[in-house]
C-alpha cells in the first residue's frame, strides 16, 4: 500500500469541554500538523506530547493515555508502527491519517486501532472519538480495592500508586504489573503467567525485565520487586 499526499483544512474552534485530562501523544511528519493538533488539544485541557518518526512512537507510547498516529510516517511503516504499539501497550489508539480507502481502514484496524479518521476532519468530530474510545478502555469493574504493602498503596480503582503518600507516576503496563504481584503476595508469579495476564500473546522476556527495572526505579529500590532466578517475580517487603 503506497502512501499518500496528507490532505488538511483548518480545524474549527474546540467547543467541547471535558472534565478528565489526558496525556495525548501526537504521531504526525508534518510539524505544521502537528502544531495545530497540539494547540486544540492543550486548549482542551489534555497534555501533549508530539513526535515525528515511528521510532519515537514506539519509546513514548506506554507514557500516554491516548496515541493520536499517522500512519504515512518518514521511518517505519505506519501499520507496523500500530502493531508494534499494540504489543507494547493496551494504549487507547486512533489513526488519524489521509489513507481514506475501506482497505486502509481495515487494515489500520486489524493492527490495532481502536477508531480510524480520515484527513481532513473536523476537530470536534475528533474530541468525541477521542472520549468515546477512553470510555470504552477505561470501562471495567470499579472494585474500590486496595492494595498496601507497608507505605506501598495501590488503588485498583483508580490506577493510582502511592509509596509514603508520594504519587508514583506509572504507565499502564506498570500499573498491571504491579497491580498482579501485590495482589498475591508471598507468591512468586511465573514470567509466562505474567506475559498472558499483562501483555496477552505478545511473548518478551526483555519486555517483563525492562517494566520490572522502570518500577524499581521509580519506587526506589528493587526491595519492592524480588528476582526469583528461573521461576519470575514476587512483590517484596521494605
Amino acid at each position: 500500500m503506497g502512501h499518500r499526499t496528507t490532505t488538511s483544512e483548518p480545524h474549527s474552534p474546540i467547543s467541547l469541554s471535558s472534565s478528565e485530562s489526558w496525556r495525548v501523544l501526537v504521531v504526525e511528519k508534518d510539524r505544521g500538523a502537528m502544531e495545530t493538533l497540539r494547540g486544540d488539544l492543550s486548549r482542551h485541557g489534555h497534555q501533549v506530547e508530539g513526535v515525528h518518526t515511528g521510532a519515537a512512537a514506539l519509546q513514548a507510547c506506554e507514557d500516554a493515555d491516548i496515541v493520536l498516529i499517522d500512519f504515512d510516517l518518514p521511518d517505519i511503516d505506519g501499520l507496523e508502527v500500530c502493531r508494534g504499539i499494540r504489543t507494547l501497550s493496551d494504549v487507547a489508539l486512533i489513526a488519524v491519517t489521509s489513507w481514506g480507502s475501506e482497505l486502509d481502514r481495515v487494515l489500520g484496524l486489524q493492527a490495532g486501532a481502536d477508531d480510524y479518521v480520515v484527513k481532513p476532519y473536523g476537530c470536534r468530530e475528533l474530541i468525541a472519538r477521542m472520549e468515546a474510545v477512553m470510555r470504552r478502555v477505561q470501562a471495567g469493574p470499579q472494585t474500590g480495592k486496595v492494595i498496601s504493602h507497608g507505605p506501598l498503596r495501590i488503588d485498583v480503582s483508580l490506577r493510582e500508586v502511592s509509596l509514603e503518600g508520594r504519587e508514583v507516576d506509572v504507565t499502564r503496563k506498570e500499573f498491571d504489573l504491579l497491580c498482579l504481584l501485590a495482589s498475591h503476595p508471598r507468591t512468586v508469579i511465573p514470567r509466562k503467567r505474567i506475559m498472558q495476564q499483562v501483555w496477552g500473546d505478545s511473548w518478551s522476556r526483555r519486555t517483563v525485565d525492562t517494566h520490572v527495572s522502570s518500577l524499581r526505579t521509580k519506587l526506589g529500590g528493587s526491595d519492592w520487586i524480588v528476582t526469583v532466578r528461573g521461576v519470575g517475580f514476587r512483590i517484596g517487603y521494605n
